[in-house]
C-alpha cells in the first residue's frame, strides 16, 4: 500500500512567502549597499546646500527687519520738535529689545541714544559702545548729555565727527562691534537722503547677537556660522569663535565669488575632512555657512546599513510569523465553512459562517449565509402558510357556526327590540327610564344589524350602501366605547369640523373600524393613563379625512409593514385572531377609500382615513346618498 505525504496548504503558503520575502530582502540589502556610499555624498551636498540657503534667508530677514526698526529710530530722531520724543524713544528701546544704542549724524546735528538699563545689565559704559561704533578715536570732550526718561539717553556728538565712516551705495553695512569681552554685539549702518540734498544721513546701532546666534546654534548635527563682510564671524555653534577670523580655504574662495547661493565645497579644517555649504544674503552681505565633518555623516550611514541589516532579520522572522499567521487564516474559514454546510444539510439553518475578510472566501461565506438566511426564512414561510390554512379551516368553520347561532339569535333580539319600543310607549317623557330604553332599542338594532351581516358574510352577499355622515358614525362609535375606555383611564378628545360632505357607504361598518382602532389604541396603552383623539375634517381635493390618534407606545417599524397582514398580531396567544386591522383595512378599500397609519415609538400612533365625498351619480340614485 502506498503511503502518500500529507502536505498542508497552509505550510505551502508559508515557504512560498518566506522564500519570496528572502529574495526581495537581499536585492534591497544588495542594492543598497552598492548605491548608498554615492547617495549619500550627494544628499549631505544637498543638505548642507539646504540648510545654508534657509539659514541665510532668514539671517537676511533679520538683518532687513533691522533696518526696517533703524529707519524708525533715525525718523523719530529727526523730529527734534515733537512732543513726547524721548517717552517714544524709550518705548521703541522696549519693543526692540535687541537694540542697545543708535548714533544719527546729519547736516543739522548730531545725537545717540542708548539704553542705559541695557547697558547697566552688560556692563558697559556709553564711551565703550562709542568706541565700538567709531573705530577710529575722536574727540567727545565737547559732547553735553541730556537723559532720556526711563533709562535712556542723548548726546549731541557728531557720528561724523567721532570717526563714522559715510554709507554709500543705499544697503546697510553689518559689522561685528568688539563692545567689550563679556559683551559682543554687531553695527548696523544705514544711510538715507538728507531733505536739502546735503551730505546723506547716517545711522547706526549696536545691536545683541542672540537672534543670529540662534539660527548659529539651532541644529545639533551641523555647524552654522554667520561671517561679515570684514571676515569675522558674527554668530556661529561654536560660541567661543565669535568675532575670530576663519580658519582654512574656504573663506578666501567664498570671499572671491560673485555669487554666492547654495554653493557646496568640500575643505579641510583643524585637521578634519569637511563638508560645507555657504550663501550670501541679500540684504547686509552676510555669508551663512553650514558644515559637518565627513566622519560625522558617514558614521551615520553605517549606523543606517546596520540598522537595515538588523530590520532585515527582523522582518525576515515577522515574515515567517505572518505567514503562518495568515496560511492560518487563509484556511481557517474553509474548514468553517465545510462544517457549516454539514450542519445545512441536517437541517440546522440557524447556521452563520463568520465572513470577516473581503475576499472570495469573504464573498463565499456570504452567499453561504444568504443562503441559509433564505432557507431558514422558507421554513418559516411554509410554517406560517401551514399556520394559516389551520386558521382558515378554523374560520370556515367558525363561520358555518356563527351562520346558524346568528339565525338562533335573530328572533329574541326581535323580541327584545319589540318589548323595548313598547315600553318606551309606556315611559312619560322625561322619565329616567327613557333614555336608557332608547339606548337599548338602537343597541339591539346594531346586534340585528350585525347579525344580518353576519349571514351575508356566510352567504358570501353583498353589503347595501347609503348616504353616510361621518359625524354622526363618529359619535355613535364613540358613545358606545366611551364607557370601556374610560374605566382604562383614557380620556378621549373629540374634534369635528363642522359642514362634512355626505359619504356612500354603510354606517356599521365603519362604525365597526372607529371602534375597533379606539379599542386597539386602549390596548396598545397595556393598562396606563392616556388619550385617544378623534377627529375629522373636509379635504381640499374632496371627502373626508378622520384621524384615530393616541399617546401610546408607537409600533416598531419592523411591525408597521405587517400591521394589516391577515392573522398578524402582536397580542399573546388566545387574545387576537390578528384579523381586526386586516378586516378594517377591507372595509374601508371596499368604500373607496384608504387608511394608512404614521407612528413613532415612544410618542404614539395616528391611523388616517380617508373616504371619498359622495358623488352627483350617487345622489340621484335611489340606492345613493
Amino acid at each position: 500500500m502506498n503511503t502518500r505525504l500529507k502536505f498542508p496548504l497552509r505550510f505551502k503558503i508559508l515557504l512560498s512567502q518566506l522564500l519570496v520575502v528572502s529574495v526581495v530582502l537581499s536585492l534591497i540589502t544588495f542594492t543598497m549597499a552598492t548605491l548608498f556610499q554615492k547617495d549619500k555624498t550627494a544628499y549631505i551636498h544637498d543638505l548642507t546646500s539646504t540648510m545654508a540657503l534657509h539659514s541665510a534667508e532668514e539671517a537676511g530677514t533679520l538683518v532687513t527687519g533691522y533696518t526696517e526698526k533703524l529707519k524708525l529710530f533715525s525718523r523719530l530722531m529727526a523730529d527734534r520738535e515733537m512732543g513726547g520724543r524721548e517717552q517714544a524713544l524709550k518705548g521703541l528701546f522696549e519693543e526692540f529689545g535687541e537694540f542697545v544704542m543708535v548714533t544719527r549724524s546729519a547736516p543739522d546735528g548730531d545725537e545717540d541714544v542708548y539704553d542705559q538699563a541695557a547697558l547697566d545689565a552688560a556692563g558697559v559704559t556709553r564711551e565703550d559702545l562709542l568706541r565700538a561704533l567709531a573705530p577710529s578715536p575722536a574727540d567727545r570732550s565737547a559732547t553735553a548729555r541730556r537723559p532720556v526718561k526711563g533709562g535712556g539717553g542723548v548726546n549731541a556728538a557728531s557720528p561724523r565727527d567721532s570717526g563714522i565712516d559715510p554709507v554709500t551705495g543705499g544697503e546697510p553695512v553689518v559689522e561685528f562691534a568688539a563692545v567689550s569681552p563679556a559683551f559682543q554685539a554687531m553695527k548696523v549702518t544705514i544711510a538715507e537722503p538728507a531733505a536739502d540734498g546735503d551730505e546723506p544721513v547716517l545711522t547706526s546701532a549696536v545691536i545683541r547677537l542672540d537672534r543670529l546666534q540662534r539660527i548659529a546654534t539651532r541644529s545639533r548635527v551641523f555647524d552654522t556660522f554667520v561671517v561679515d563682510a570684514s571676515g569675522r564671524f558674527l554668530a556661529h555653534a561654536e560660541t567661543g569663535r565669535v568675532g575670530s577670523v576663519p580658519e582654512g580655504e574656504w573663506w578666501p574662495w567664498v570671499k572671491k565669488a560673485s555669487r554666492v547661493s547654495g554653493l557646496t565645497r568640500e575643505y579641510e579644517s583643524r585637521g578634519a575632512a569637511i563638508v560645507g555649504g555657504f550663501s550670501r544674503t541679500m540684504t547686509g552681505g552676510l555669508t551663512v555657512g553650514v558644515q559637518i565633518k565627513k566622519s560625522a555623516a558617514f558614521l551615520t550611514s553605517r549606523a543606517l546599513l546596520l540598522d537595515l541589516l538588523v530590520l532585515s532579520l527582523v522582518l525576515l522572522v515577522g515574515a515567517a510569523v505572518l505567514s503562518q499567521f495568515w496560511s492560518h487564516h487563509l484556511t481557517r474559514p474553509i474548514e468553517k465553512l465545510s462544517e457549516a454546510t454539514r450542519m445545512v444539510g441536517q437541517g440546522r439553518f440557524e447556521v452563520e459562517v463568520p465572513a470577516s475578510s473581503g475576499d472570495e472566501i469573504g464573498a463565499l461565506g456570504d452567499s453561504f449565509n444568504r443562503m441559509a438566511t433564505e432557507l431558514k426564512q422558507r421554513e418559516q414561510a411554509l410554517k406560517e402558510l401551514y399556520g394559516q390554512l389551520v386558521q382558515s379551516e378554523k374560520m370556515a368553520a367558525f363561520g358555518a357556526l356563527g351562520a346558524g347561532i346568528a339565525h338562533e339569535v335573530k328572533n329574541p333580539l326581535a323580541g327584545i327590540l319589540g318589548i323595548t319600543q313598547l315600553s318606551l310607549r309606556g315611559v312619560e317623557s322625561g322619565h329616567p327610564l327613557e333614555k336608557n330604553l332608547h339606548i337599548i332599542e338602537k343597541e339591539t338594532k346594531r346586534c340585528k344589524t350585525i347579525i344580518e351581516n353576519l349571514l351575508k358574510f356566510a352567504r358570501q352577499e353583498q353589503v347595501e350602501f347609503s348616504a353616510v355622515d361621518i359625524a354622526l358614525v363618529l359619535s355613535d362609535a364613540l358613545a358606545i366605547v366611551d364607557h370601556q375606555l374610560g374605566i382604562n383611564s383614557v380620556k378621549v378628545e373629540k374634534e369635528v369640523e363642522e359642514g362634512l360632505p355626505l359619504c356612500r357607504g354603510n354606517a356599521n361598518q365603519l362604525q365597526q373600524v372607529l371602534m375597533n382602532l379606539m379599542i386597539n389604541a386602549q390596548q396598545a396603552m397595556g393598562g396606563a393613563a392616556g388619550t385617544v383623539r378623534l377627529s375629522a375634517k373636509r379635504l381640499d381635493a374632496g371627502g373626508v379625512e378622520v384621524r384615530v390618534a393616541d399617546d401610546g407606545p408607537g409600533i416598531p417599524p419592523k411591525i408597521r409593514e405587517k400591521i394589516f397582514d391577515p392573522f398578524f398580531t402582536t397580542k399573546p396567544a388566545g387574545q387576537g385572531t390578528g384579523l381586526g386591522l386586516s378586516v378594517s383595512y377591507g372595509i374601508v378599500k371596499d368604500h373607496g377609500g384608504d387608511i394608512r397609519l404614521e407612528s413613532e415609538e415612544g410618542v404614539g400612533t395616528t391611523f388616517i382615513i380617508t373616504l371619498p365625498a359622495r358623488s352627483e351619480e350617487d345622489g340621484h340614485a335611489s340606492a345613493g346618498c
